[in-house]
């Protein structure tokens, strides 16, 4: 993801290939659940996916990044259709870090990188990176202020970062 952030052309075009392949498998069940043609999801989300390409954040992992763009996009495509749907970010992540094989690297389980944190972390992040709240929803549901949700949100995910990057250095 970097080296296409930085232009290079071959890296973008090899992203794209793993990324396709990890989308039809996330993608797949869900959107013929729902009666909903899952090439035509593939492709909005890969269009999303490179038009918010820049809003991913180096040094990060990209899978729940993207897995945020994925339910995003099959939320919309369901909307469209009619449905009323809510997809589990936790499942869409589980989906592409398990499709990771080609890769070499084993996924992490996420409830094992959410036992890093203490629970008011593990709440805001459940909250906001999973459940997709908002930051205010976030706030009111656990009695805190906008702004503490907003920093112990940031804080957490740098502890996940940091332990995502040693467990995956062990690896």
């Amino acid at each position: 993801m970097e080296r296409s952030l930085d232009g290079d052309s071959a890296a973008y075009h090899e992203l794209l290939v793993l990324l396709t392949s990890a989308l039809r498998s996330a993608i797949r069940g869900r959107a013929r659940a729902a009666g909903v043609d899952a090439e035509d999801a593939v492709q909005e989300t890969l269009l999303a996916l490179h038009l918010k390409r820049a809003t991913w954040e180096r040094g990060t992992p990209v899978a729940p990044w993207v897995a945020a763009i994925v339910r995003n996009k099959l939320i919309d495509v369901l909307r469209r259709r009619g449905h009323r749907i809510e997809v589990a970010l936790e499942s869409v992540v589980d989906t592409l870090c398990n499709d990771s094989e080609d890769s070499g690297e084993e996924a992490l389980d996420v409830q094992q990188l959410l036992g890093e944190l203490n629970d008011r972390q593990r709440e805001v992040v459940r909250a906001v990176s999973l459940e997709g709240y908002s930051a205010r929803e976030t706030a009111a549901r656990l009695k805190m202020s906008e702004g503490s949700v907003r920093v112990t949100l940031h804080r957490s995910l740098k502890i996940l970062a940091a332990t995502f990057g040693k467990v995956r250095n062990e690896n």
